[in-house]
């Protein structure tokens, strides 16, 4: 069954997952930790500055696998629970044609490429447990306030099953002609959760809860799949000796997949519901546009200067969601499965535009060093239309919530002979303005790479940590679980000139 929606329900943290990047691509990019902006000369580096292609001598391409490490380490309360996640994918792809110029003129060459690069991985698990005591003389500290908070103000009669309606069909119809606020009111309704103050009054708008105040056991499972990756068509030119100019023009997508699962159980005086399991899953898909500026200067044979603009994402997104509920207690095991597929309307979803200034120093045949600044406005993060009344709440709030932050990059290469070996250090701040709910970036990689002479190959490890601090849910049971996460890569590229 499906049940197409009326009303938004989409989250802040949506918009800053899809916002964000991440440092992919070729095992040498990475390896510098991406301090690639006025270097060029590498395909990934094509993805950070259109210009790069020009740097190219000859057409060229690469191809790029990894494997990737998530290890997680979560607080809840009492509870210390660790978790990994670990997958392989090819994550990097293309290849870029020079044609040199053949008369006089003072663009020397150009070139078109086309290259495919994951941008950000979502393959991620956690898990919380522990005795939820956040006790304020409520049950705010219990699942069942997230539906008490969307039930309350809101008629009986709108919020259960009519007569000779089964579940799965008001279910559906709730959340088709009221939303999603009147779908998980009524959820909580028939599952006993919640008790009207008087159940033959349809109009009734008053609850309590059949779940106690006092102390809460949580098992929060968190699953997630997916990826955000972009193709890129680019087009760039060198002029003169020293300048190289570019344009990427990116085709953006979105695969997201997103299971919660919860298990709550309470011994407390006056209950009459002890368990409850609640579930939700979540199935995203999106595609957008954004485009690239980018420029690189030589203003000696060693020091070189890159300046890059990249646009705004303009994204189309289309979400689904299942849920499930189960309580347990004097009523006996209630189970309320309705198989409905939730199909919300298409939203918009238009991410910052971010500047970039990179410079780098090149020792001859030997080495180089090199340095990237960038910097991101989040809080310019905006939900389309913004004439929608929710969307524009929820403007508002990113506004308020996120901040600007700023990306320091810098990495290094040595030659020895066909060897080389590199190293970088990343900084990354946090978008949020308490620098608590995700908290600063920071990353160090090492590489490797054996030249063939016209073929390449190179082997990075890379990793970075960062600090999260996740509430349950947005409503009602908003009690955060603390994860320190550890990302470590292992990532093998093969290059070649064509």
């Amino acid at each position: 069954m499906l049940s197409s929606y009326t009303i938004q329900a989409q989250e802040i943290s949506d918009a800053l997952r899809y916002s964000q990047s991440e440092i992919q691509g070729t095992a040498r990019f990475r390896a510098l930790s991406g301090a690639f902006g006025a270097l060029g000369g590498d395909m990934s580096a094509v993805s950070l500055n259109p210009a790069g292609s020009a740097i190219f001598s000859q057409s060229h391409a690469s191809f790029t696998v990894s494997n990737i490490d998530t290890d997680n380490t979560t607080r809840y309360f009492n509870g210390l629970v660790n978790s990994n996640e670990s997958n392989f994918d090819i994550n990097q792809g293309g290849a870029a044609f020079v044609f040199a110029s053949k008369n006089n003129s003072p663009w020397k060459k150009f070139t078109l490429a086309i290259a495919y690069e994951k941008t950000a991985d979502h393959e991620d698990n956690w898990l919380a447990r522990g005795t939820n005591t956040n006790d304020d003389g409520q049950f705010s500290n219990s699942i069942a306030s997230y539906f008490y908070d969307f039930a309350d103000g809101k008629r009986l009669d709108e919020i259960s099953t009519l007569p000779g309606e089964s579940v799965s069909e008001a279910y559906r119809d709730i959340g088709s002609v009221f939303g999603f606020a009147h779908q998980q009111a009524f959820l909580g309704f028939e599952s006993f959760i919640l008790e009207p103050d008087d159940i033959n009054d349809d109009a009734n708008t008053f609850y309590s809860s059949n779940v106690s105040p006092g102390n809460f056991v949580h098992d929060y499972s968190y699953f997630a799949t997916g990826y955000n990756g972009k193709v890129t068509f680019n087009f760039a030119a060198q002029y003169e000796d020293n300048l190289y100019l570019g344009l990427n023009l990116n085709s953006h997508f979105i695969d997201y997949q997103r299971t919660n699962l919860l298990f709550e159980d309470n011994i407390n005086a006056g209950s009459t519901v002890n368990f409850i399991e609640f579930e939700n899953s979540l199935s995203t898909r999106g595609n957008g546009f954004s485009f690239q500026l980018g420029g690189i200067m030589k203003l000696s044979p060693e020091f070189r200067v890159g300046l890059t603009y990249d646009s705004p994402t303009w994204y189309s997104i289309d979400e689904e969601t299942t849920q499930y509920l189960a309580t347990d207690g004097d009523n006996g095991f209630i189970e309320i499965f309705p198989d409905v597929v939730n199909i919300y309307p298409r939203y918009r979803l238009k991410t910052p535009s971010k500047i970039s200034g990179s410079l780098a120093y090149v020792f001859a045949k030997q080495g180089l060093i090199s340095f990237d600044y960038s910097k991101k406005d989040y809080s310019k993060t905006e939900f389309r239309p913004t004439s929608d009344a929710f969307f524009s709440d929820q403007n508002e709030v990113m506004s308020n919530i996120f901040t600007d932050a700023s990306t320091y990059r810098i990495g290094g290469e040595y030659k020895v002979k066909q060897w080389s070996f590199r190293g970088g250090y990343r900084f990354e701040e946090s978008p949020y303005a308490d620098g608590v709910t995700i908290g600063d970036l920071n990353g160090y990689s090492l590489g490797l790479g054996y030249s063939f002479g016209n073929t390449k190959l190179d082997v990075t490890y890379d990793a970075s940590e960062r600090s999260f601090a996740t509430p349950l849910y947005n409503v009602g049971l908003i009690d955060s679980a603390t994860i320190d996460r550890k990302n470590s890569n292992i990532t093998l590229s093969l290059s070649f000139n064509i």
